[in-house]
């Protein structure tokens, strides 16, 4: 495939508005207090009713099972979250967040929430469809791309 100008061009903005939204987000975070690694945490357990293992923690947020695993002890010795055995396994541990990491966190991460809603809401409905769709198509593409089938 011939790759043009125009395609370097665009591949250079889309990454670069990713990589503008990932610095907003840490911004914001940094603005609370916070590492965008603890944010993430807090996020998948905030909206995780039962509550997480850490092997689940780690795969929804891309981290490593020795940086969850810093993140949680830092955040049970505060009293945000509680660990407990897993009912399906009792050799992980399930990490639940207490009514005071619920009550300090809610703010953030409800703000980014409503902010990613409302940004999603400008659009039409036809151009969240559209965006969505070409967004998991490029994906689908750098996928197979990256992991060597260039077909």
């Amino acid at each position: 495939m011939d790759i043009t100008k125009e395609n370097r061009r665009n591949a250079f903005l889309y990454c670069k508005f990713r990589h503008d939204q990932y610095a907003l987000y840490d911004s914001y975070v940094k603005s609370q207090g916070l590492l965008m690694n603890t944010f993430l945490v807090l996020n998948v357990l905030f909206y995780a009713e039962d509550g997480l293992t850490q092997k689940d923690i780690c795969t929804q947020t891309l981290q490593s099972k020795q940086t969850v695993s810093l993140i949680i002890k830092h955040l049970e010795k505060e009293g945000d979250v509680t660990l407990s055995a897993d009912a399906e396994d009792r050799r992980n541990k399930r990490v639940q967040m207490t009514e005071q990491g619920r009550s300090r966190y809610e703010e953030p991460v409800r703000h980014i929430t409503r902010a990613e809603d409302t940004a999603m809401a400008l659009f039409t409905p036809e151009e969240q469809e559209q965006l969505i769709a070409l967004s998991r198509r490029f994906t689908a593409n750098l996928t197979r791309l990256v992991q060597g089938d260039e077909t």
